[in-house]
């Protein structure tokens, strides 16, 4: 029996189709594009869910059929996917790389803080409960951009570049980038990774000021100016999908 709980009839593709795996219902998005060669499924980052690619020509029913043929697939890999992490009094978050207890202060002043106790490193969140969740994400924020600015013009001193501006997003497909006109852009959730790992996204963008390309000349560049590029770039392969996990779903 097909585990598709919509009608394969549909004049056009969809944006989405619902589907039921192990009982669960799971959203699966469609997209066509101009360059596929050939119908592909992917899982994405923590919170993206699964999708498929169909390429020019393809059809609905054709991508049903690919979905149904690879279910064991999707089956496995959702299950192997970290489950989302909620601030919430009691759990935890890691805070550059280094996990904190999140402790609830209703009868303090402030906003948010880092304290330790028996336990470990404590991130205190002032206020009412329904606003921690918010403030935690905020406060998280603002150590981002503190962190990034000081790597971004520590770096752009190396090559004398100046960046136009520096913005903070969370976007699922990539942890930073750099626009024709000097626009640096990242992920906040970088704070939570190690130092390193920050810091080589912030060289990263920089040195595309200079290479605006991914050439054996940018890379070079990289290098000279974060030797821990091969460390970092390890660290992400490995765990950079699970700082998706954290707190509420990102938004492109």
């Amino acid at each position: 029996m097909s585990f598709f709980s919509r009608s394969k009839r549909f004049a056009q593709i969809p944006e989405r189709l619902d589907v039921v795996l192990d009982g669960e219902p799971v959203t699966v998005r469609l997209r066509t594009h101009p360059r596929a060669r050939r119908y592909t499924l992917r899982v994405g980052r923590a919170g993206s869910g699964p999708s498929i690619t169909i390429p020019p020509g393809g059809s609905l029913d054709h991508a049903l059929a690919f979905l149904e043929s690879h279910r064991d697939w999707l089956e496995s890999r959702l299950n192997a996917m970290p489950e989302d992490r909620p601030f919430a009094d009691g759990g935890v978050v890691p805070i550059r790389g280094v996990e904190h207890r999140i402790r609830h202060r209703p009868g303090r002043r402030g906003t948010v803080w880092l304290e330790a106790d028996s336990r470990g490193p404590v991130v205190a969140v002032a206020g009412d409960p329904e606003h921690l969740a918010r403030r935690l994400t905020d406060w998280l924020k603002r150590e981002a951009r503190h962190d990034l600015e000081r790597a971004v013009f520590k770096h752009a001193a190396k090559i004398d570049a100046r960046p136009t501006a520096i913005r903070l997003r969370d976007p699922k497909g990539r942890w930073g980038s750099c626009s024709s006109k000097g626009t640096l852009s990242f992920s906040w959730r970088l704070i939570l990774a190690p130092p390193m790992v920050l810091d080589y996204l912030a060289a990263h963008e920089v040195a595309h000021l200079r290479h605006m390309h991914h050439r054996p000349s940018f890379w070079r560049l990289l290098r000279e100016m974060c030797p821990d590029t091969g460390r970092a770039e390890a660290w992400l392969k490995a765990n950079g999908a699970s700082l998706h996990i954290w707190g509420a779903s990102g938004e492109e």
